[in-house]
């Protein structure tokens, strides 16, 4: 976003707005920090604002501030669709194609007359918007708030409610800060959230020292799934519908089961098939190490994307044949999975 274009932006958040913010479906860490902390920030400046989010998200996120004021389009469709009617301005963030939040919300979206804004670090942006900041070498929609409103000369404002939130979507969509896209800069930011209120020693139990029983129970059977593929250095497991029903699955039990397929030696390619009944697909989470693009591969293969070390995908078709045409595909692959 040019000086121009964001000196237009600031003129328009001059004067309180009807304001929406949202997050995509299936909202992780970073989705709902940095709607929850922007959400925050507006609100000091007497907007009326609301985050609507296409769909619930894991319990670890549920203590979030501000978290207990979100709006599910799927679960009180009337309201959502009458803000977002309503609305004088949509933020967008941390996805950039208007069906990452599902068919109906995005049609709602679509119909919308307000002015869009998008905050976003993914990769090949499907849907843009008069004001849009993207930056892909960024490691999270979070740490681009913070900039944000470090560029609104605003920081003063961040307060410990934001910087909790901000702090979390920063944590989580860097591995805890392990990822290479985490940087000086991060650090610096994460040190200014920490002296701003965050307590990263709380947060990090908060969404990582609160397993059930039964998340566990689910862990040890999807590990016994996994399988090693040595020729394409590569790892998968899968998790079917009988075992999440069980294990008594909650949205965001399989969250990070994947990286234990990453942490094995000299995997490059990691995958996770998720049995999902209740939509009908498979759901899939790619990691990779070095330079091979999930990405790509997602995008070229399973309808999917995100980042070049981090994306989804989906399958219509049932488990084992998606797990055949990820077999089939891999020797495509060979030479860059043996870099």
């Amino acid at each position: 976003m040019n000086n121009e274009t964001f000196d237009s932006l600031k003129q328009l958040l001059s004067q309180p707005k009807k304001i929406v913010i949202v997050p995509h479906q299936n909202p992780d860490g970073d989705a709902m920090g940095s709607t929850l902390a922007l959400a925050t920030y507006l609100n000091k400046f007497e907007h009326l604002v609301t985050v609507i989010a296409p769909n619930d998200y894991p319990k670890f996120l549920k203590w979030l501030p501000e978290s207990d004021k979100v709006v599910f389009f799927d679960r009180d469709n009337s309201k959502a669709n009458m803000l977002i009617d309503e609305a004088e301005i949509i933020f967008i963030l941390d996805f950039n194609d208007l069906h990452r939040t599902g068919d109906a919300m995005a049609k709602a979206l679509e119909n919308s007359k307000a002015t869009f804004v998008m905050i976003d670090h993914h990769q090949q942006p499907e849907f843009y918007t008069e004001f849009m900041y993207s930056d892909v070498a960024m490691c999270s929609t979070s740490q681009m708030v913070y900039h944000f409103i470090e560029r609104l000369a605003d920081l003063e404002k961040i307060d410990a409610a934001i910087a909790t939130c901000l702090y979390v979507g920063i944590m989580t969509d860097t591995g805890s800060f392990k990822y290479k896209t985490t940087t000086s800069t991060t650090h610096r930011v994460i040190a200014e959230l920490i002296d701003r209120g965050a307590q990263n020693s709380t947060i990090h139990n908060q969404v990582y020292d609160t397993n059930t029983y039964q998340r566990l129970q689910l862990l040890g059977s999807v590990l016994k799934n996994l399988q090693v593929l040595p020729k394409y250095n590569t790892a998968y497991m899968y998790l079917t519908e009988a075992d999440k029903q069980a294990y008594d699955f909650k949205k965001g039990d399989s969250e990070g089961f994947v990286n234990y397929c990453l942490s094995i030696e000299n995997i490059v390619l990691a995958a996770i098939f998720i049995e999902d009944k209740a939509q009908g697909i498979i759901k899939m989470s790619l990691r990779s190490k070095g330079n091979f693009s999930v990405n790509d591969f997602a995008r070229r293969h399973f309808s999917g994307g995100g980042h070049i070390n981090a994306a989804g995908g989906r399958s219509p078709s049932d488990l084992k044949s998606t797990i055949k045409k990820f077999l089939d595909v891999l020797p495509q692959y060979t030479k860059a999975l043996n870099k």
